[in-house]
């Protein structure tokens, strides 16, 4: 294997497939009753309690993930003669990128002869786990580590990563939104369509009336801007509404049936800034929509 993939929790990535694949994953923290915790494994956490205690009210907080824990988690790889691919949450929603940046300098001067390349995924979730995914497929087909991050460059502007929300007050209070966006959810029934745009911060670009509608809207978007449906892996997250996330899940594949779905529970770190009834597609278009 001629480098190592390492993202981390952020990337929502079923934890199969990690392993399968020898993917690093980096843990979060996340903050319950000032007790930390980190999920690997967020396939198989129990979302639906989770997601339950944040509608009673629970307030999560989070922290980024520090040089320190780059260093720990990278330092064994590079010890064993590999180069490493580190893929990162979006910059614009934390400073983790940053982090990772300041740990690859510091493991530089201590394995000069051996490369670690932090991408910004610009992304969360599946518009960051995709990316390991084609990371993967690039190792899989014999390219370096210095081809596949020129890849996942090209790739990251066109991710399309379109999401609603039941409520935007979980945005609004851990500041992944601005007061004008958090505006236009004290409208009754108005359901903000949402994304990560160029830069990979939160902002809206439109707004339907109906939680039903926003579904059928996330699928239409799907449909008008999807690229080459039938060769992509495509993702879907959902933070406790599996039904309406296969609901989401039978309108794309009726419209445009992807080469694959990924579906998964929205893991909890990044889940507590969405809040609960969060519901995303993943995919490449020609650009971003923002």
């Amino acid at each position: 294997m001629s480098f190592a993939i390492v993202t981390d929790t952020s990337a929502n990535l079923p934890i199969e497939y990690a392993r399968e694949n020898d993917i690093t994953i980096i843990p979060f923290s996340f903050y319950i009753d000032g007790e930390e915790n980190t999920c690997i494994d967020a396939e198989n956490y129990d979302g639906a309690a989770y997601y339950a205690m944040l509608r009673a009210g629970k307030v999560v907080t989070t922290s980024q993930i520090t040089p320190a824990r780059y260093i720990e988690y990278m330092s064994p790889i590079l010890e064993a003669g590999k180069d490493v691919l580190l893929i990162c949450l979006s910059s614009g929603v934390s400073g983790a990128y940053s982090s990772s940046q300041l740990a690859a300098r510091e493991l530089a001067e201590k394995y000069p002869e051996r490369k670690v390349i932090s991408i910004d995924s610009r992304g969360a979730s599946m518009g960051e786990g995709l990316l390991a995914y084609y990371a993967v497929e690039d190792r899989a087909g014999g390219m370096t580590i210095d081809e596949t991050a020129a890849h996942l460059l090209e790739t990251v502007p066109k991710m399309n990563q379109l999401f609603t929300v039941d409520d935007l007050k979980y945005l609004k209070r851990s500041g992944r939104i601005s007061g004008a966006t958090a505006a236009i959810g004290s409208v009754l029934n108005i359901k903000p369509l949402l994304t990560g745009n160029k830069e990979g911060k939160i902002v809206s670009f439109a707004k339907v009336r109906s939680r039903k509608k926003s579904v059928r809207e996330l699928a239409r978007l799907y449909a008008e801007r999807v690229v080459d449906a039938e060769n992509q892996i495509i993702a879907i997250s959902h933070a406790d509404c599996k039904d309406e996330a296969e609901a989401l899940r039978e309108l794309v594949c009726a419209e445009k049936p992807p080469k694959q779905v990924v579906m998964v529970c929205h893991e909890p770190a990044t889940g507590s800034h969405v809040g609960p009834g969060m519901l995303a597609v993943y995919f490449l278009g020609n650009e971003r929509i923002l």
